[in-house]
């Protein structure tokens, strides 16, 4: 990354590792004030490559300037995740935005049955998005009808899982990672994999780890980016 006007202007690609508890957006306008204070600037595009949840961290690619054109194509990337998922409880979210109830119980459930549960979702799978997420229905968000509790059908999508390993498996608790496809929802994943094992399951963890070649070890928090441009001599 290149600290100089000239450089954010003609287009960079900035690898931030988003925060728990921050929106994607939340994350972009503190990297878009930190460099519109660094220069002086009234405006500078800066758009997103996919965003992620506020429960989840890691690997957001910001575009500047006219990096803004290539946001499509890096849309398009595989993305990896490091997941963490607890059995015997679902949510309605699928993750820990809501409460989580019993579901079933997991007594008698072994590694080797989750590890064969990974590979039957490995591939190309179908799964429906989490009612509380940010698709749009009618000209509304999903989220919209979920806490007003509305019942709304959503439709099946295809995505493509094309790595599920089983990293470790503690009591109720599977830490996993995961390879996928644009449109991939790893909550749906989690609630999904639970169904199957009979006994139900809740994301409660998950970091973005890669997006193609990009890695979350070479990304900087919003706060470490100020950091940065306050050491190379920025009022920020």
């Amino acid at each position: 990354m290149e600290l100089t006007r000239e450089a954010f202007l003609e287009g960079q690609i900035l690898l931030i590792d988003k925060p728990l508890g921050w929106s994607s957006f939340q994350a972009l306008n503190a990297v878009k004030w930190t460099i519109r204070r660094a220069f002086g600037l009234k405006k500078i595009k800066v758009g997103h490559a996919g965003t992620l949840d506020p429960l989840a961290t890691g690997l957001l690619l910001l575009c500047t300037g006219k990096a803004t054109k290539r946001i499509s194509e890096l849309q398009g990337l595989e993305k990896e995740y490091q997941a963490t998922m607890v059995l015997g409880y679902t949510t309605p979210s699928y993750d820990l935005e809501t409460e989580p109830e019993p579901f079933g119980s997991t007594a008698g459930i072994t590694r080797e049955q989750v590890e064969a549960v990974a590979k039957a979702f490995t591939g190309e799978i179908r799964q429906k998005p989490p009612v509380f997420s940010a698709i749009k229905k009618d000209g509304k968000r999903l989220y919209e009808y979920a806490r007003k509790g509305q019942e709304v059908e959503i439709p099946e999508r295809v995505v493509q899982i094309s790595r599920l390993d089983i990293d470790r498996m503690e009591g109720a608790e599977v830490a996993f990672t995961v390879s996928c496809s644009k449109g991939t929802y790893i909550r749906s994943l989690a609630h999904d994999m639970g169904q199957a094992l009979g006994c139900g399951a809740y994301l409660s963890a998950l970091k973005r780890t890669k997006t193609g070649g990009f890695c979350v070890d070479n990304a900087l928090t919003p706060d470490d980016l100020k950091a940065l441009f306050r050491e190379a001599g920025f009022e920020v």
